[in-house]
């Protein structure tokens, strides 16, 4: 795919999916880019967390993957494409 294909990634319970979602991302591995995490850390860990992946793969493939993490109880994606 040209230019940028970003897929945000919410994770309402953190702590009770990063194993699954962990999971999915290393079967999907050779399409991630980049992988940004962020939680809220004030004075706290957060329970919900947000990661942004940049890919670089076939619609197809992406499609796979955003499928696999909504499944997920308590994940949320939203795919965001610029520069197409």
């Amino acid at each position: 795919m040209k230019g940028y294909v970003i897929l945000g990634v919410f994770i309402n319970h953190r702590t009770q999916s990063a194993v699954e979602v962990q999971d999915v991302l290393t079967k999907f591995g050779c399409i991630i880019k980049l992988r940004l995490g962020l939680h809220e850390t004030d004075n706290v860990c957060a329970e919900d967390a947000l990661v942004l992946l940049q890919l670089n793969g076939s619609k197809e493939e992406i499609k796979e993957l955003q499928e696999s993490l909504n499944i997920i109880d308590g994940v949320e994606t939203k795919l965001i494409s610029l520069g197409q």
